[in-house]
């Protein structure tokens, strides 16, 4: 099988080359991708005994993770119905926190291969963890490093939800084991490694903060996570800034 070649790049920050034939590229995503799953199993565990305990039943909150896929949205979800907010507020938080995905999926978009009902199947494993560790750097992604990594993740989410129904621990589990913690550092690592990029994600991830910070007084913490997500804006400038010279 014959090894892809990198993508030309003429802007300030150069990709990462894809070194490796797809099937080792698609391993390589599902090792990073098991570390992924085992947090978001435990987490499940937790989202599933919620939305239990909340009246959901057995069958909704595994439909809702087989479908959702999404574990900030979905504890959004539950939490607006368990606050008594109703339907309409629960699917619109829900929505405000996914609505992450769309400038992720526009980033990774060029990377996709095929045509639309295709490209629309492979944008489906763009999530979290699996969009950090497929970027390549200078806005390029290795499509089957993001396969590998989503592939073990979703089974992952949805047994885990499905035995935090049926088992159904209680509720300061996660909290107890510190296992609430997991998701958090993780993130805060994949920020420290990209602080050591260019100087375009340092300003990023600055402004980030500082949005998040400021927002996190006026709006709930998800929505204002959402707006932070405008400092990302700074790294479609400097593509096209590249994209230029």
């Amino acid at each position: 099988m014959e090894r892809e070649q990198p993508p030309e790049h003429t802007g300030p920050t150069a990709p990462e080359a894809v070194d490796g034939t797809p099937r080792q590229r698609f391993l390589a995503g599902v090792r990073v991708g098991v570390g992924l799953a085992a947090a978001g199993f435990v987490l499940a565990v937790t989202f599933g005994a919620f939305a239990r305990t909340e009246g959901w039943g057995i069958l909704a909150p595994v439909v809702c993770s087989l479908i959702v896929f999404s574990g900030s949205a979905q504890f959004a979800l539950a939490t607006a119905l368990a606050g008594g907010g109703g339907v309409p507020t629960a699917i619109a938080a829900a929505a405000l926190i996914n609505g992450r995905f769309i400038p992720m999926g526009v980033a990774v978009a060029g990377d996709l291969r095929g045509g639309r009902i295709r490209r629309a199947l492979e944008g489906q494993a763009v999530v979290d963890g699996s969009w950090v560790a497929a970027h390549l750097g200078g806005g390029r992604f290795d499509r089957y490093k993001l396969f590998g990594a989503t592939v073990v993740q979703w089974p992952a989410w949805v047994a885990g939800t499905a035995l935090g129904v049926v088992a159904a621990p209680p509720e300061g589990l996660m909290e107890t084991l510190g296992l609430d913690v997991v998701f958090p550092a993780f993130f805060l690592l994949l920020l420290l490694d990209e602080l050591r990029g260019p100087r375009t994600a340092r300003v990023a991830a600055a402004l980030g903060a500082s949005l998040a910070a400021g927002l996190v007084l006026l709006v709930p913490a998800g929505i204002a996570l959402l707006g932070s997500s405008a400092a990302a804006l700074l790294g479609l400038r400097a593509k096209k800034d590249g994209n230029r010279s």
